[in-house]
């Protein structure tokens, strides 16, 4: 037991040591950043479906998850203590109808744990949830700078959660998000006197505090329709809430580098408070999912689900310059397909046999809309869990490529490479034995 924390906290560490911005996304620019995946290695690797329910690992996707059947065992049975870290390393290619570059960050993406307590089932855990990462520029007439917009930040979410098993196959939950963080943009407003650049230029810098809470609620069904077969069906709700927003602004005077650094010479603070802008509230919007999936236990696995979340009423934290771009919002949605193979999990004399083999596909729609275009996105996954000792931990590994936005109306498009790591540990305190 005290072995499998220690790993968990060195692996935590280690994330945190090597990470970096949560995105270099130039979409980041919009609303509260990009929206982070809430899921396991596991999920996204199956093209980031949930429908698949077990009693070995996390799924953060549905809190009715923690109130998963027992495990039989030839001492007894029991749920076993489930531990989840995962992190990310993320490849972009910018690419425009005349220039490319490419850009990577390496992130942390959740600790999760689940303790079982009779028919009830606990969870707990921190991931983020938005991220922003973004440095743009915009032109003048002359092809000369004219502005450029920077920011960083975003929104994390700590979670506590409670599911409750009603019958064999069917569980309810519901999670409680609190949401925090914060993002930071500037934009600086070039001058130049005669085509050459003033020494000193106008940067505006704001900082949004978010901090809000919300939930999830989440429902599972599965059951054997024939001796070897067994259906699995999933739902989950997130009514809209809002999330609070404490802003500062302020107008500085400065200088830059030839390596673009700025310096500042003189600083005004705003008066927001005077302007109605010192507190503002930002919406979280809904979200629905709905899966479906069949497989035979232990060997294989299909499924597929759709999100739908209403991001038609979104707003950006506070800024007074409008962006490059202006965008629309309207309602986005994500199909997911995928699946996983194991070839034997009994075996004993081959390794591979009893590991996991998972793929699949999504596509989405950002509900983003930017000089007309829709900005959307699709990914194809892959992945392996390897068995560690004890037969009810593994070491996952995804791999993810796919291509967000477009060239069209001097837009960017992202083509992305995606690998995933994390570890999946559990562990039996409670077990209940059929023999004394």
């Amino acid at each position: 037991m005290i072995k499998k924390l220690v790993i968990v906290f060195v692996a935590l560490i280690a994330f945190q040591i090597y990470g970096q911005e949560g995105t270099a996304s130039p979409y980041s620019f919009y609303g509260l950043g990009n929206q982070k995946f809430k899921g396991t290695v596991e999920n996204r690797s199956m093209g980031g479906i949930s429908v698949f329910i077990d009693s070995i690992h996390v799924n953060l996707r549905n809190p009715a998850s923690y109130a998963t059947k027992n495990l039989q065992a030839f001492n007894g049975e029991s749920r076993p203590v489930k531990f989840a870290i995962g992190g990310s390393h993320n490849s972009i290619k910018l690419k425009t109808d005349t220039s490319t570059e490419s850009t990577s960050s390496t992130t942390f993406d959740y600790i999760a744990l689940a303790i079982p307590m009779g028919r009830f089932g606990f969870g707990f855990g921190l991931l983020p949830n938005t991220s922003v990462g973004y440095k743009l520029e915009s032109l003048n007439n002359d092809g000369a700078i004219q502005n450029r917009f920077r920011g960083e930040g975003g929104v994390n979410k700590a979670f506590l959660g409670l599911g409750y098993r009603l019958a064999d196959g069917l569980s309810i939950g519901v999670d409680a998000h609190y949401n925090f963080g914060n993002i930071q943009n500037s934009i600086v407003e070039y001058q130049y006197d005669n085509g050459v650049p003033t020494i000193y230029q106008s940067r505006e810098s704001n900082r949004s505090d978010l901090s809000g809470l919300n939930f999830n609620f989440g429902v599972s069904y599965n059951r054997k329709i024939t001796n070897k077969l067994e259906l699995s069906a999933t739902a989950t709700y997130s009514p809209e809430s809002t999330i609070t927003s404490k802003n500062n602004r302020s107008i500085e005077t400065i200088s830059t580098s030839t390596t673009g650094q700025e310096y500042v010479n003189d600083s005004v603070e705003i008066d927001l408070e005077s302007l109605g802008q010192a507190e503002t509230e930002l919406i979280l919007p809904s979200i629905f999912t709905v899966g479906l999936g069949v497989g035979a236990p232990r060997k294989w696995f299909v499924g597929a689900e759709y999100l739908f979340q209403n991001t038609s009423n979104l707003r950006r934290p506070i800024s007074s310059s409008a962006p490059p771009n202006r965008p629309t919002h309207k309602d986005a949605s994500t199909i997911s397909v995928g699946g996983f193979f194991i070839p034997d999990y009994r075996s004993l004399n081959n390794y591979f046999k009893r590991t996991v083999y998972r793929a699949g596909f999504r596509y989405e729609d950002t509900g983003l809309n930017i000089n007309s275009e829709a900005i959307k996105e699709f990914g194809i996954s892959f992945g392996v869990g390897l068995p560690l000792s004890g037969g009810i931990s593994s070491a996952n590994v995804g791999f993810e490529i796919g291509k967000r936005g477009t060239t069209n109306n001097n837009l960017i498009q992202e083509n992305f490479i995606n690998l995933q790591l994390s570890l999946s540990l559990g562990d039996r305190w409670f077990q209940k034995r059929k023999y004394n």
